[in-house]
């Protein structure tokens, strides 16, 4: 059978203060029509699949269920990063279904055109069933983005347009990111994958054995993930597995994808009025433009004569940044921790 897991945690960072530890991004009502993009994302898996898993934090659990309510939740008493959630969502759904083939998805994305990416899914879990590659999607870069990873294609294509993927690469550094623009031969990684259970658990097998171990074991019921879970190492599903596997295909998809990392995605959701600021809550934007305003209450922001800024009021906090400095939110968040400011995390 078909199953989605979706990768459900996140330490709220990216779109802080409006995400905190215990409600990060996917859970915040930021989709178009106001959904969250874990609602998204649920439908995304439900189009192409008939089961549903979803991994995350423990605090995060009672708001994931309200999401999600037919779901399987899983809960991680700390956080290892996507090899540990991965392999214990494969280890629990292994043991009720052997033949499972997985399509995992991240919690935190935007895709436009969800017609279109539900196609390019079906291909990939074809592939997937049909010979056992590990599926992945891939984005045509319309930049040269340097925070994401890159997936390098190799110049023949199989049948539906199915292309093995020949190394996994890093964020590069900007000069590196243009010239993998250039060449053509690189997609953005979309953080998507699919691939049968037996097959992912072989690969952390070989290459994290701790980790596979005691996935099974807390599958099992033979161990409390709270005993073990701290002990393993905290690693990507790329770094762990994805760099090394072989039989390894992607499926490139212009669907309209971001993984809205930071506040200057929100545009791309939410949308602009006629004067480019983005705008929810109580604001009253005088002669300024290119802004995104948002406040969570009857709090008013009001502004005048500013441009390309993110004021956001969201609870106990205010953030004021440049928007071509959105990402640096996660050095507030930082200095926050280190001055012991734990009550606005």
């Amino acid at each position: 059978m078909r199953h989605t897991v979706i990768l459900g945690g996140g330490s709220g960072t990216r779109l802080w203060p409006a995400s905190r530890k215990a409600l990060p991004k996917h859970l915040l009502p930021i989709a178009p029509g106001g959904g969250t993009l874990l609602g998204a994302a649920v439908l995304r898996g439900a189009a192409v699949t008939q089961a549903l898993t979803i991994v995350t934090a423990a605090s995060q659990r009672a708001a994931t269920a309200l999401v999600a309510p037919g779901a399987q939740i899983l809960s991680e008493p700390v956080g290892r990063n996507t090899a540990a959630a991965l392999g214990l969502a494969a280890a629990t759904i292994e043991r009720e279904d052997p033949e499972a083939v997985l399509l995992v998805l991240p919690a935190d994305q935007h895709v436009a055109n969800e017609t279109l990416l539900a196609e390019v899914l079906a291909r990939g879990l074809a592939a997937v069933e049909r010979d056992d590659v590990i599926g992945t999607v891939g984005i045509p870069p319309t930049h040269p983005e340097t925070g994401y990873g890159y997936l390098e294609i190799a110049p023949e294509r199989a049948s539906g347009g199915v292309t093995p993927v020949v190394r996994f690469v890093e964020k590069p550094d900007r000069a590196t990111a243009e010239g993998y623009v250039a060449s053509g031969r690189f997609l953005w990684n979309a953080g998507i994958f699919i691939v049968t259970a037996r097959r992912l658990l072989a690969e952390l097998e070989a290459r994290l054995p701790v980790t596979a171990r005691a996935v099974r074991e807390i599958a099992a019921g033979r161990v409390a993930a709270e005993d073990v879970y701290p002990t393993l190492q905290g690693i990507s599903i790329d770094h762990a597995v994805m760099e090394h596997a072989e039989r390894v295909v992607t499926i490139p998809a212009t669907v309209g994808w971001d993984d809205v990392g930071s506040w200057s995605a929100i545009p791309a959701l939410r949308g602009v009025d006629d004067a480019g600021n983005t705008i929810a809550g109580t604001v009253v934007a005088v002669e300024s433009r290119g802004n995104i305003l948002i406040s969570d209450d009857d709090t008013l922001i009001a502004t005048c004569g500013i441009s390309d800024l993110v004021v956001v009021k969201s609870g106990n906090a205010i953030l004021v940044i440049r928007k071509d400095q959105a990402q640096d939110v996660r050095k507030v968040v930082d200095a926050l921790s280190a001055r012991g400011l734990a009550r606005y995390l």
